[in-house]
């Protein structure tokens, strides 16, 4: 490989592959050698500890949420429209791609302890930006006083996704997405609203 950023990247990019359908991150350096086929020395200088190979896929996780958040806004001007296919795409991903979600290994502040300084900085970065869009996108749809409302959707879609890390889901469950946004309507303060069409979704999904 001509770089060590595209080496790392395609490291990133193995263990990603090697985490499918996992529910929680149970992936070592050493897992990549075989996976790889790149040297124990040349991962182990890409990753100097574990946590920067945690942090590393997590970061590849929030940038790839990122770059979807893009493709919302491009295709639906409706604020409430964009938070839900947004987190519905995820929770399609997790469903029917079986890709790795994050949510339940979550950096504390032990492991940004532990990891490289180029690593945290990165990670610290990256999952800012996630959070201002989303935090922006709740502003946008309109704040309802009386609860934390920006918290407990927050809580309630990690467990919605830890869930279906757990659980075998049929991938064409149109009432998973319409049951799944209701919700988070609700949450929201916003049960009155139109929400999207399930069929409609699953055309999107299958669509990008």
């Amino acid at each position: 490989m001509s770089t060590w950023q595209q080496r790392g990247d395609y490291l990133v990019s193995i263990a990603q592959h090697c985490l499918q359908g996992h529910s929680h991150f149970d992936l070592c350096r050493s897992h990549l050698v075989k996976a790889s086929q790149i040297s124990r020395g040349t991962i182990y200088n890409h990753f100097p500890c574990e946590a920067d190979l945690k942090l590393a896929v997590i970061t590849a996780e929030l940038s790839h949420q990122l770059a979807q958040t893009k493709l919302v806004e491009a295709h639906f001007t409706d604020s409430l429209h964009q938070f839900l296919y947004h987190h519905c795409n995820r929770l399609h991903e997790v469903v029917c791609k079986r890709r790795f979600s994050y949510v339940r290994d979550l950096p504390d502040e032990a492991m940004l302890e532990q990891a490289s300084e180029q690593y945290r900085n990165t990670y610290l970065r990256v999952e800012q930006q996630y959070s201002r869009w989303n935090s922006q996108c709740v502003d946008a749809i309109g704040i309802v006083p009386g609860f934390d409302r920006k918290a407990l959707v927050k809580s309630y879609i990690r467990g919605c996704m830890i869930e279906a890390l757990d659980n075998v889901h049929q991938c064409g469950n149109i009432m998973l997405y319409q049951q799944f946004s209701f919700a988070v309507a609700q949450l929201l303060g916003h049960s009155d609203k139109r929400l999207p069409a399930g069929q409609a979704m699953l055309d999107w999904f299958d669509s990008q």
